[in-house]
């Protein structure tokens, strides 16, 4: 199988560097890009289209596609641009779209008609503590500027070396394109094979959140003892889990909203 491995916010292809290699000693391959806004294109525009089509160009058909976090919004466009290539989707501690809703929604912060001009976006509810340690940047995008509040919050599980590694990886997060509606169609209509991971020490990803993105996947989640980050402190596990992942079935249809 070949897996196509796509990071969440503020991440970028960097995560997946300790996973590939336990996909390929598993005897699959695996790709891991950066989005639009992220990582080495950090500087670059993101905009839904630009997300979604930087997946499909390297889609090939039977493919695995694995969404961290924010990537399961990712992968859903993916998907429904390009569903006759798609193998599995493995949604890793994701959201899921809302059909009809902008992004925020899925991620549990306020209605994009609340939001103000300044550009203030609240990415999840407070439940989280996120909010303690992003800020604007004062270019429209969400950095992160405390690392001990961020080690704790996505590697708590992490040795500090590796915590710092990925701080320092770092880049403010784009969130214009969290406020646009999303319509997917071809991807409801798809009801394409399917997979949910949840993290059991997961700071990052409000249970409800991932408990209602499962009900919408219709699927029955797998579990993997870790935090937000498996890709950093089980990557093993992680790899073994994303191929387990992929003989399983939904349980229920998928649903829209």
């Amino acid at each position: 199988m070949r897996f196509i491995l796509i990071h969440g916010g503020f991440h970028g292809a960097w995560c997946w560097e300790r996973v590939i290699p336990e996909l390929q000693g598993l005897g699959h391959e695996a790709v891991a890009i950066d989005l639009p806004g992220h990582g080495k294109r950090r500087d670059e525009v993101s905009t839904l289209e630009g997300r979604r089509d930087a997946i499909v160009e390297v889609m090939r058909s039977g493919d695995v596609l694995v969404g961290h976090s924010g990537g399961g919004y990712d992968i859903s466009l993916a998907a429904d641009a390009a569903p006759e290539k798609v193998g599995h989707m493995v949604y890793l501690a994701a959201a899921l779209p809302i059909e009809g809703r902008p992004l925020i929604e899925a991620s549990g912060g306020r209605p994009a008609e609340e939001v103000n001009e300044g550009g203030k976006t609240q990415l999840m509810t407070d439940e989280t503590g996120m909010m303690k340690f992003v800020r604007p940047d004062g270019h429209g995008r969400m950095e992160c500027y405390d690392f001990q509040k961020v080690w704790d919050f996505f590697y708590h599980d992490c040795d500090e070396a590796t915590a710092r590694w990925a701080y320092e990886q770092l880049s403010p997060a784009p969130v214009e394109m969290l406020l646009k509606p999303v319509h997917l169609q071809n991807f409801w209509n798809a009801d394409l094979p399917r997979s949910y991971v949840l993290c059991l020490q997961d700071r990052a990803a409000p249970l409800s959140i991932s408990r209602r993105a499962c009900g919408r996947l219709g699927v029955e989640p797998l579990t993997i003892d870790a935090s937000h980050s498996p890709f950093l402190s089980r990557p093993r596990e992680a790899a073994q889990i994303l191929v387990a992942a992929t003989k399983t079935r939904p349980v229920h249809p998928l649903r829209p909203r």
